[in-house]
């Protein structure tokens, strides 16, 4: 039997061998889903190749979201419908990380939890997935009536709007249960869902359509993973810090500055794009938006800011500082308070416009509904 005992830091370590050689157990909290697996199994890859030694262990559990499947994610009223779980098992000690996708992370954790790595953002846009029958077509090109598949109210919002000859219903489950949906039934034409989910599961085939900014603007933080940590545990902070990418990190702390600042949630219709682009200097730009539930009414728009700060050594970075959730150590502190500072401001513009009029009512509605 293998000698268990506890590291200073409270993580467990194994002799499996016998040999007197300690290892690392890591205990890494995973959904159940397929998707999930292979977003876990990803970043377990990273771990290893950058940590040899250390031993991981990936624990699957069942979310509120995963079990509640008969009712549309904007009902049900839970902040924190595939993530609770998982914190709990993390508060319990019972793992040490949990990988999740960062879209579905509130913008305000529970204490004592932070973010503790952005991995490199995969394409966050939005894809059209057809019914075989209609090989070929396009949103655009789809006839009237057609059915579209979305379990999203920003997803619907916008493309309301964009092709009114179109109708959209609530389709739920994991990627496996809504594509099987769509293919063994007539019920959809057509349905929407994240180009990374796609990807990442091997299925790019399926993809008739990437969904352009103009058409369908992207949710906050769709496309990047996020390892959440205690944030007592200094070494594991300290561990998964280096995956942070830091252009996905300063990208999506802008998007949740704003979607907090706007106090939205997926009960309401809000979408973000978000770029970096060198031009004299490094400029991260920031577009969002707000929709009524039919898209009919709306505001948009877009601002900037420089994330070009001056080079600082590893210790000058406050490792602790946690903004919108996020603690990305090794990035700059300067930077990092810019992006937030950009995604307040935003949300402060698009407020003083009547952004909270939009979607007050339309979560009315919604409750409504």
């Amino acid at each position: 039997m293998s000698e268990e005992k506890k590291s200073p830091a409270g993580l467990s370590q194994t002799d499996p061998d016998g040999t007197g050689k300690v290892s690392r157990v890591i205990r890494i909290g995973t959904r159940k889903s397929q998707l999930a697996r292979i977003q876990t199994d990803s970043v377990a890859d990273k771990l290893k190749e950058l940590y040899p030694d250390i031993h991981l262990e990936i624990i699957g559990m069942s979310t509120t979201g995963d079990k509640i499947l008969d009712t549309a994610l904007s009902k049900i009223g839970e902040k924190s419908l595939f993530t609770k779980e998982l914190e709990n098992a993390l508060e319990r000690n019972e793992v040490d990380l949990v990988v999740h996708s960062l879209k579905d992370l509130p913008t305000t954790l529970p204490p004592g939890f932070t973010i503790g790595a952005v991995l490199k953002r995969e394409n966050p846009h939005d894809a059209v997935v057809l019914h075989p029958k209609n090989v070929g077509k396009t949103l655009d090109t789809l006839p009237e009536n057609s059915v579209i598949g979305t379990s999203s109210l920003r997803r619907a919002a916008q493309l309301k709007k964009r092709f009114p000859h179109l109708e959209f219903k609530d389709i739920r489950g994991n990627l496996n249960t809504r594509l099987k949906k769509l293919d063994e039934k007539a019920d959809f034409a057509a349905i929407i869902l994240a180009a990374a989910g796609l990807k990442r599961m091997g299925w790019e085939n399926r993809i008739s359509q990437i969904l352009e900014p103009e058409d369908c603007m992207y949710a906050v933080g769709q496309g990047a993973l996020a390892v959440e940590v205690r944030a007592r545990d200094a070494d594991i902070l300290e561990m998964v810090s280096v995956l942070h990418d830091s252009d996905t990190v300063l990208r999506c702390i802008a998007e949740r500055a704003f979607l907090r600042q706007l106090e939205g949630g997926c009960s309401v219709p809000v979408a973000v794009h978000t770029e970096v682009k060198d031009c004299q200097v490094r400029m991260l730009y920031l577009t969002g938006a707000v929709y009524s539930l039919d898209g009919s009414d709306s505001l948009k728009e877009t601002m900037q800011t420089s994330i070009a700060a001056a080079d600082k050594s590893l210790e000058d970075v406050d490792e602790r500082v946690q903004r919108v959730g996020v603690t990305a150590t090794k990035v700059s502190g300067e930077a990092q308070d810019r992006a937030e500072r950009l995604g307040i401001d935003l949300a402060n513009l698009l407020l003083s416009k009547g952004a909270k009029e939009i979607l007050t009512v339309a979560k009315q509605l919604n409750d409504a509904r």
